[in-house]
């Protein structure tokens, strides 16, 4: 997923990506960098064992005399803080003070862990030497091949699409809070506001279109540490508000089981709990993009003990996040909190931190859907290339001076491509637009496959853990127990 320029030596036909393709096919090769390859030891300054150019990260962060990758946690941190936080007080809502909590908890153990065996998945025999798998697919591929990568790449992009749908509804809402707070307030409260999401979501998709043309994840680090900072912005504000009304209320709302039969009906009872396991494993997701995150990781340290740290930083942080927000959201509103918390303040004041929190979701889901999408377009793009790798169409490119920012590489394809893909979900989103439905379907279902059953069956399989083993039993139980829940 990283940028490559000519020079790249050639490597085997499994090992190149969509990039790689369209420069070996479309550029001169040069042998100067080249020259600087180490052929005995296999080292350079220039390649990585792979033969691409180094990858990148920005910045490290030094703590305790252990090194975090600042672009690995951002990365993070703007897959997971997502729009799903400001649904998690309605799910804590339907679960009660007992089990939203604990949930909530117990979902970010289960993450934990299974991206650990995941980052092993990184390079296929020996997590620290062995061949790199640039993307999840091809770890999948990798390890277990035949019907499972067939099966895990229908549910991860079927996902990916679901996630692109459900961030252009979350990013219209918000916009709409905007519009509809200014308009109560300044009609005083007399002007119910009434309006269509549908040229909020255009505009949204305009944008993605602009930010899609970045070819590659890497290109994409500063925009993803960007919305990080966004996200951790409307988080503080949501948890700030929920903080108040507890004051304003002088106590806490809510029950330890959370709404109780009588106000809704036991099939809706079952329903919204299941909605809301759904909304907190939406909350979480991230494991189907880890690969290609830890793909723009350098080394050493190997890439898994580094993926390993900014994983236990990460969900740390953004667990202590979803506790806060959660629960202060169904505190300050008992059983009446709102599908999404900072549009379910609304109408309240001060108007202008709502227009501020509301801002930054939007200047967030900018980022995350660029996260997210990705991976898709990558793998898209990649199939193209290897079966018309003779078109110019798909893999030329043309180099276009852009002032303030320097030679941008177009190529027609990603252009036309990324452009009708952010076109399809956009008319998806106008079709669908409720943010609780769509979270809580994406949520129920990515969770299990793509978090824990394929990362346990690829740990499996790379270490070749015998069957009935004590390790290999309690690792069984651990995915069967998780879709159960």
């Amino acid at each position: 997923m990283l940028p490559r320029n000519g020079g790249t030596p050639l490597l085997p036909e499994g090992s190149r990506d969509a990039s790689y393709h369209l420069q070996i096919e479309f550029q001169p090769k040069a042998s100067a960098e080249a020259g600087v390859m180490n052929s005995q030891s296999g080292y350079s300054k220039c390649f990585d064992d792979d033969g691409r150019l180094k990858r990148t990260d920005k910045s490290k962060i030094l703590s305790f005399n252990v090194r975090y990758s600042l672009d690995g946690v951002s990365h993070i941190i703007t897959a997971v803080i997502g729009s799903g936080v400001l649904s998690l007080a309605w799910a804590i809502g339907q679960l009660g003070w007992v089990a939203g909590p604990a949930v909530m908890v117990l979902f970010a153990f289960v993450i934990f862990y299974t991206s650990n065996l995941l980052s092993q998945c990184y390079r296929s025999v020996d997590p620290a030497t062995g061949k790199r798998n640039y993307t999840y697919m091809d770890a999948v591929k990798a390890n277990l091949g035949g019907k499972k990568f067939s099966i895990c790449g229908a549910i991860q992009y079927i996902n990916l699409f679901g996630v692109a749908i459900g961030y252009t509804i979350a990013a219209s809402i918000s916009m709409m809070a905007i519009k509809r707070s200014n308009c109560f307030h300044k009609s005083g409260g007399k002007d119910p506001c009434h309006m269509s999401s549908n040229e909020y979501m255009i505009a949204f998709g305009i944008t993605e279109v602009v930010f899609s043309q970045n070819p590659d994840f890497d290109q994409v680090w500063w925009l993803s540490i960007v919305a990080a900072v966004m996200s951790f912005t409307y988080s503080t504000v949501g948890l700030s508000l929920g903080i108040a009304k507890v004051a304003e209320n002088k106590g806490f709302k809510g029950s330890l089981m959370g709404i109780s039969i009588g106000k809704v009906t036991g099939t809706q009872k079952m329903w919204r709990s299941l909605q809301a396991l759904g909304a907190i494993a939406f909350a979480y997701s991230y494991s189907f993009i880890l690969i290609e995150i830890q793909d723009t990781l350098k080394s050493p340290p190997a890439e898994h003990k580094t993926m390993k740290k900014a994983t236990l930083m990460s969900i740390s942080v953004t667990t202590v996040f979803y506790l806060l927000c959660g629960c202060m959201g169904y505190a300050a509103f008992g059983d009446d909190a709102p599908g999404n918390l900072l549009t379910g303040f609304g109408f309240y004041n001060p108007y202008r931190l709502l227009d501020i929190a509301n801002v930054a979701i939007v200047v967030y889901l900018i980022g995350a859907y660029q996260v997210y999408c990705q991976p898709l377009s990558a793998f898209v793009e990649k199939w193209s290339v290897k079966k018309w790798p003779r078109s110019e169409f798909i893999g030329k490119e043309f180099e276009v001076p852009i002032p303030w920012y320097g030679c941008y590489k177009l190529n027609l394809f990603r252009l036309v491509w990324r452009t009708i893909f952010v076109a399809v979900t956009t008319v998806k989103a106008m079709l669908m637009p409720f943010f609780n439905v769509v979270v809580g379907i994406m949520g129920a279902f990515g969770f299990w496959p793509l978090t824990v059953y394929f990362p346990i069956e690829m740990y499996i399989a790379q270490k070749k853990i015998e069957k009935w083993t004590a390790r290999w039993v309690g690792l069984q139980i651990l995915s069967f127990t998780c879709v159960i829940d």
